[in-house]
């Protein structure tokens, strides 16, 4: 039985209500996915303290939808995340990110519980693929029912971000950059991700696609205007279609890749009933891939290489020091402590122990981390 994900055209946010209001119609309503009286989180995409049109994060139109719904069906709300690597998961920053991305406001009006838990326990999964324990936020444990409100970008480590990338925001925050340092093979952090969805299951995956990132993602790359709200009871199905509109192979699609070696599904267009628009008409054009993909065949093998060799071949983070503000943003997500600051000034990157991850990108406020091309890597890999 093929995977239903719905997708509807809405081509601005103050239309998002409306639209998600005829998306969730069609699915069953969202009494179908939570019981009244229920506990219910809402976990978006918090990855930093950014404004909405930076497009880093869930819009707050898009949860205020999604709250409206819940509200409706008779959920009790929750929202909560645990921001991006290497910040840490404490009120301070989580206040922070609530403020900047316009969740304070809408949760304000509408009486709904904005968490400052910052509270997590370990726990077992012993059917782990990979990964057979985790440290879970306790919001996203002590839900009756999660609503994964994800969002379209790019992701200069796994080429894209989507439902299944964005449940690794249920790991406290400076845990984060631990999963790096064990997985640097991006086929294993995949699995990893993979193992964590099915750990911690959505009941429903809604996706933010109205405006994506595109580029450098998930955090320095530019909006793009995409135009779409996409759900899914299965995250995975979420993520298939969006690496369609995105023209993101399924070889490059490391989740998706990953879950087909797993026998899980879908991980391909044959495997989705796609209600709403066919996939011929949804492809975006002239979207930029991030600048990390590598294009070149015969160099797909990378991650299996010695790590002298990876690092060769692979685009090197480098700090504009015009530009960096010496917050340690990246010193704190970088999973080998390869980042120092200078003078109080800026960042070094140590490159003999950078692993190329690229978090020190990803959390970089200010985009002062440049992937730079080596000789070696335009010879052979563009």
């Amino acid at each position: 039985m093929k995977c239903k994900v719905y997708i509807i055209k809405c081509p601005d946010y103050e239309q998002a209500q409306d639209k998600l209001n005829i998306l969730l119609s069609g699915m069953g309503g969202m009494e179908k996915y939570i019981q009244h009286g229920s506990n219910v989180l809402i976990k978006p995409n918090l990855l930093d303290a950014a404004l909405p049109e930076k497009a880093k994060t869930t819009h707050p139109a898009v949860i205020s939808a999604i709250g409206k719904n819940i509200e409706k069906a008779g959920g009790i709300i929750t929202i909560a995340d645990s921001p991006g690597s290497g910040m840490p998961y404490d009120k301070k920053n989580l206040e922070k990110c609530y403020t900047r991305c316009g969740l304070y406001e809408i949760t304000k009006k509408n009486n709904w519980n904005l968490s400052m838990s910052t509270e997590y326990r370990e726990i077992s999964y012993k059917n782990g693929s990979i990964i057979k324990r985790f440290e879970i936020i306790s919001p996203a444990l002590d839900a009756d029912s999660i609503i994964n409100v994800c969002k379209f970008k790019t992701h200069v480590f796994m080429h894209m971000t989507g439902a299944v990338k964005n449940m690794f925001g249920i790991i406290p925050g400076l845990k984060k950059p631990g999963y790096h340092s064990k997985l640097r093979n991006k086929n294993y952090f995949a699995r990893m991700l993979l193992d964590l969805v099915q750990c911690i299951p959505p009941q429903l995956s809604i996706m933010d696609a109205v405006i994506g990132m595109e580029g450098n993602g998930p955090s320095g790359g530019s909006p793009k205007q995409m135009g779409y709200l996409i759900a899914s009871e299965n995250p995975l199905g979420i993520d298939v279609v969006a690496g369609v509109i995105a023209g993101l192979n399924r070889k490059d699609n490391f989740v998706l890749a990953e879950a087909e070696k797993m026998g899980l599904t879908p991980f391909s267009p044959d495997h989705i009933d796609l209600i709403g628009a066919d996939f011929s008409e949804i492809k975006c054009r002239n979207f930029q891939l991030p600048t990390t993909l590598l294009k070149k065949s015969g160099i797909a093998f990378i991650d299996w290489l010695s790590p002298v060799i990876k690092n060769i071949l692979s685009l090197k983070p480098k700090i504009i020091k015009q530009r960096c503000i010496a917050c340690e943003s990246c010193k704190r997500a970088c999973p080998e402590h390869a980042i120092s600051i200078k003078n109080n000034t800026y960042a070094e990157i140590n490159q003999n122990k950078c692993i190329r991850c690229y978090c020190c990108h990803e959390m970089c406020p200010e985009k002062a981390v440049q992937l730079n091309r080596g000789v070696l890597y335009q010879l052979f890999c563009r």
